[in-house]
C-alpha cells in the first residue's frame, strides 16, 4: 500500500506543508501535488466538491508526491467512511469540541479492532491491494480545535486514542472568543489560546497543526506547529492576479 509519508514525518517531529483545494477541480489538486506539496487537502466542508469530483481528486493527487487528505463536511460516521472509501489517507474533522466527539471521529476512521469503520473500500485499489490490512496504520486523523470550548478541553480531546493530531482553526477561534484581532489585546488573547493548544499537543504527544495563510505559515512553523496548511488554491490564484491587475491599471 502507498505509505503515508506525511504521517510518518509528523510522527518523527518533522513538518509537513500542504494546501487546501476548494474549487472542485481535480486538475488543480494534481497541479499542486506535482509542485511538491506534502499533502493536498480536499475541502469538502467549504469547497465545491461532490463525491465523484472528490474521488477523482484523490487519484489526481497521487500522480504527484502529495498525500490525499480531506476535510469532511461534519463529524459523521458515514461521511468519514465514504471519504475513506474513495481514497482519502488523511481525515480532518471540523468543530470537535469534546473528548466524546473526538472518540466518534476516531471510531469512524479505522477498521476493527482499532475502530468501527464499516468494511467496503469502494475505490481504494489505486492505493494498493493490501489496503484493508494496512490502512489502519497509514491513515491520519486530525481534529479541528476552533472554538474556545475546544481550547479549554484540548487536553481531553487530544488524549483520545486514535486521534493523531489537531488542526487549529484561527478564524473560527477568534469569532468564538469574541476578540478583535485589530487590537493588541485581541491578538494577544488569540495567540495565547493557540499556543495553549500547541503546549497540550506536546504534553499528549500529538501532532500540532494549524490552518495558516501564506503570510502566517512561517510564523507558526517557527513556533513549533508541524501540520501546516498554507491557504487555499483560490488565495494563491487571486493574490498574484490582483497584483498584476493593479500594476497594469496603475492603481
Amino acid at each position: 500500500m502507498l505509505k503515508n509519508h506525511v504521517k510518518h514525518r509528523l510522527e518523527k517531529g518533522e513538518p509537513a506543508i500542504g494546501i487546501a483545494v476548494g474549487l472542485g477541480a481535480p486538475l488543480a489538486a494534481e497541479f499542486f501535488s506535482l509542485l511538491g506539496f506534502d499533502f493536498i487537502l480536499v475541502d469538502n466542508q467549504h469547497g465545491a466538491w461532490d463525491d465523484q469530483s472528490t474521488m477523482f481528486a484523490f487519484r489526481s493527487i497521487c500522480l504527484g508526491k502529495a498525500i490525499p487528505m480531506v476535510r469532511v463536511q461534519k463529524n459523521d460516521f458515514y461521511t468519514i467512511g465514504r471519504a475513506l472509501d474513495r481514497g482519502a489517507m488523511g481525515i480532518i474533522v471540523p468543530m470537535v469540541n469534546s473528548a466524546k466527539e473526538a472518540e466518534q471521529a476516531a471510531q469512524a476512521v479505522r477498521f476493527p479492532p482499532k475502530g468501527g469503520r464499516s468494511i467496503g473500500p469502494f475505490a481504494t485499489a489505486f492505493l494498493g491491494t493490501d489496503y484493508v490490512q494496512e490502512i489502519n496504520q497509514e491513515v491520519y486523523l486530525a481534529v479541528q480545535i476552533e472554538s474556545i470550548s475546544a481550547v479549554e478541553h484540548a487536553e481531553e480531546i487530544l488524549s483520545v486514542e486514535g486521534v493523531d493530531g489537531c488542526w487549529v482553526g484561527p478564524g473560527d477561534l477568534s469569532l468564538s472568543m469574541g476578540v478583535d484581532l485589530h487590537t493588541p489585546e485581541g491578538r494577544t488573547a488569540h495567540e495565547e489560546a493557540i499556543l495553549h493548544v500547541l503546549e497540550v499537543c506536546r504534553k499528549t504527544g500529538k501532532v500540532p497543526g494549524i490552518a495558516a495563510t501564506p503570510q502566517t505559515a512561517k510564523y507558526w512553523l517557527d513556533k513549533g506547529f508541524l501540520f501546516i496548511n498554507v491557504g487555499a488554491e483560490l488565495t494563491l490564484l487571486q493574490e498574484p492576479a490582483k497584483a498584476l491587475l493593479q500594476e497594469l491599471k496603475g492603481s
